[in-house]
């Protein structure tokens, strides 16, 4: 099986894996699903994403679709790097290989550009036309108008707040500080009409390559915020020269005033998924976002 042949028929792809057709090496890949390189016959490479079969349960309807349809869209504007759906398959996702390299501050100031051109890309509505999912819970993506305030209390933070109540990752503490902050929601302004957004941009998620470009996987892509991608990229350490970025986003896109206040409210959404998946070790992350978040809420300034 070569490239073209690959591209021409997508679904006999899991036939060549089951008969070991193809070259495939294992790679690390993210806490969800199992991550290969196949190697074709022509000598071209193929990353690939699996439900594995650890999991226990059968893979969530539309989870690869979900995502193809998200890298699809975040490439169509033309911006950012992202790599090629090869394949789409209710079981697997095949993507091009993508060789890595290390980070240079050349490559984060020109990320920083083109994050901001993805915005500018912009998008009809909050929410998306497809599903959603961020890792492998459920995400709503019904499309709204906005405002955005409310939208992002009702769609992004309340619903993992109630799966991190429910399976015991909160206690009624961190529960009450997210519950007030979700009560005053109105008061921190950065009301923006809905960009195109990556929407699970940790710095895992950033693909720096060997050829000196950025690439975004992973994506939970859908309109929101821009903010939004702007935190998530400061979360767990942080991206590599993250201060560049942000400063060559700026130059290309001046932010809202007030931006740096609402920075632990966007990081929240993604701390709250992390409860909800998997449990009380980030409940200290979340008490300590949502009091940051309280202490900046309604104090928006003007940014130098």
């Amino acid at each position: 099986m070569d490239l073209a042949y690959l591209r021409a028929h997508p679904t006999q792809l899991p036939t060549f894996l089951a008969h070991q057709r193809i070259r495939e090496t294992p790679v690390s890949g993210g806490d969800i699903c199992t991550a290969a390189r196949l190697t074709l016959d022509d000598g071209h490479s193929v990353f690939t994403k699996s439900w594995p079969e650890r999991a226990g349960r059968p893979v969530p309807e539309g989870f690869f679709a979900t995502e193809a349809a998200g890298l699809r869209w975040l490439r169509e504007a033309d911006a950012v790097a992202v790599p090629e759906v090869v394949v789409a398959l209710p079981e697997l996702l095949a993507l091009d290989w993508v060789e890595t390299g290390e980070p240079t501050p050349a490559a984060a100031e020109r990320f920083g550009r083109e994050l901001a051109d993805l915005h500018r890309a912009g998008a009809v509505t909050f929410g998306a036309p497809w599903p959603g999912f961020i890792g492998a819970l459920p995400q709503d993506n019904t499309p709204e108008r906005g405002p955005w305030p409310r939208w992002f209390a009702d769609r992004r933070l309340l619903p993992y707040l109630r799966r991190s109540v429910d399976n015991g990752a909160l206690t009624p503490a961190e529960t009450a500080l997210v519950e007030r902050l979700v009560d005053r929601i109105d008061e921190y302004g950065g009301d923006e009409p809905p960009a195109r957004i990556h929407g699970d941009l940790w710095p895992g998620n950033v693909l720096w390559g060997a050829d000196g470009r950025v690439r975004l996987v992973d994506p939970a892509a859908h309109g929101g915020h821009r903010e939004t991608d702007l935190a998530q990229l400061a979360l767990f350490g942080g991206a590599p020269y993250g201060d560049r970025i942000l400063a060559a986003y700026r130059a290309r896109w001046p932010l809202a005033d007030g931006w740096r206040e609402r920075v632990p409210l966007h990081q929240l959404h993604l701390l709250l998924v992390h409860t909800a998946l998997f449990g009380a070790a980030y409940r200290a992350a979340v008490d300590s976002a949502a009091r940051a978040a309280l202490r900046g809420g309604g104090r928006a300034t003007v940014d130098p």
